[in-house]
């Protein structure tokens, strides 16, 4: 019985030390992606996902391609609603015998679930597998082979 304690208080404080919660404002933007999966948001252009999903929840951004704090996936933690903008980037990755390449010039999407250290659920939309609406997909970081991503952490206004 006192194995099963100690286990349980251990689980109970390792969990109070991985600060897991997802901040307010990122659970929000997830809340509102949520809601128009499926759906096509303004013109269908992957901008306006972010665009509304940052405005309606009164997010401080430039309203071009810096969509908050700036962050670095090697050091800092990622969440779901933190914001990824692909420049001139290059995906090769395969499945079974089938290898598979993507090219995003320019493109933006937002972290929909984290599933690894490097690996995520998107949701994005203007792209080949859900065209104009918004659509999720996997993103591994390790499977960029080119270009340069970089990941914000949205901020509300002041």
């Amino acid at each position: 019985m006192k194995k099963k304690y100690y286990l349980f208080l251990f689980i109970l404080l390792l969990s109070s030390f991985t600060g897991a919660e997802i901040p307010e404002l990122n659970q929000r933007i997830v809340d509102y992606v949520q809601t128009v999966i499926g759906k096509q948001v303004d013109r269908g252009e992957c901008w306006d996902l972010a665009f509304q999903a940052l405005n309606r929840n009164n997010a401080e951004w430039d309203g071009q391609f810096e969509y908050g704090k700036r962050l670095n996936p090697g050091k800092d933690r990622i969440f779901p609603g933190d914001i990824i903008q692909f420049k001139n980037v290059k995906i090769t990755y395969s499945v079974g015998q089938m290898i598979y390449k993507e090219q995003m010039y320019q493109h933006t999407a937002i972290i929909y679930k984290v599933k690894g250290e490097s690996n995520f659920d998107i949701a994005h939309q203007n792209n080949s597998f859900s065209g104009r609406k918004v659509g999720v997909s996997s993103l591994d970081l390790k499977t960029i082979v080119r270009g340069k991503i970089y990941i914000y952490r949205p901020v509300l206004k002041n």
